[in-house]
């Protein structure tokens, strides 16, 4: 298994990607902390998870709050031995669609505390347990090379916030390898979960052929699909197991070619 014996925490454990990432991670035989501010989700994924022979605890954490962060690496590492081998930093605030002349600032504030600051703090509190070995993968988004949007706004404040954690994830490689921590950055582009089923079927209620919409999305995507979740957890998943040991400081762009970094 990729993830054996594995100790792995999991934050913005959500409808979306999130649920994936830490029930496959389970899978592939991790011990998994689920994190996310929705402590009835998290018990939910964490009951299918132990049902099906998994490892297991939700923690519910805001990672806002410093206290919080801190408390959780704390009890990772006291329910798995005192060690925490990967991190994943996929929680996140969207914020708003806007344009320029009505965007808030406060909320683009808002999207760079989750976003950025959240994976700052959430890593710095495991740092203790990650020694020696340990790996954080942080998950960005392809908005942050290709801007997106539409008729109702962009993507901005989110893409904005996630570009700095582009960075910020090169920064925590080149400091945290002297403690022998590996960052990687995981760039997201569609994930075909329940999130996008969301958009599609609004777009087919609102009159258009749902084939005409999946159309319209991967027109720009070379392998002709919306890239499945559960692949798309895979990539990322990857990134903290032993096949990447000698790889940090990457950024893995995950969108089926729809973005190819030169």
């Amino acid at each position: 298994m990729l993830l054996q014996n594995k100790v792995v925490i999991v934050s913005g454990v959500g409808p979306g990607m999130g649920q994936a990432l830490a029930r496959i991670a389970a899978a592939e035989g991790a011990s998994v902390i689920l994190a996310a501010r929705n402590q009835s989700f998290l018990e939910e994924v964490r009951g299918d998870i132990v049902a099906k022979g998994g490892k297991a605890v939700a923690i519910p954490c805001d990672v806002s709050d410093e206290a919080q962060c801190k408390a959780l690496a704390e009890r990772a590492a006291a329910e798995f031995g005192g060690r925490v081998h990967g991190l994943i930093n996929s929680a996140y605030y969207h914020g708003d669609w806007s344009f320029i002349e009505n965007s808030d600032a406060a909320d683009m504030a808002k999207a760079f505390d989750v976003n950025c600051l959240g994976a700052l703090r959430l890593t710095r509190a495991c740092i203790p347990y990650l020694r020696d070995g340990g790996a954080v993968v942080n998950v960005s988004t392809m908005a942050t090379v290709r801007p997106f949007g539409g008729e109702h706004g962009m993507e901005m404040g989110y893409a904005v916030a996630k570009g700095a954690l582009n960075t910020l994830g090169k920064y925590m490689a080149t400091d945290l390898g002297r403690f022998g921590i590996r960052v990687n950055t995981c760039r997201m582009g569609w994930i075909h979960g329940e999130p996008v089923e969301g958009h599609i079927q609004a777009q087919v209620d609102a009159g258009l052929k749902r084939e005409d919409v999946i159309a319209g999305i991967t027109r720009d995507i070379p392998i002709g699909i919306i890239p499945p979740e559960d692949d798309c957890a895979r990539a990322v998943l990857m990134m903290i197991s032993d096949f990447s040991r000698v790889v940090t400081g990457a950024t893995l762009d995950v969108n089926g070619g729809h973005w190819m970094a030169p």
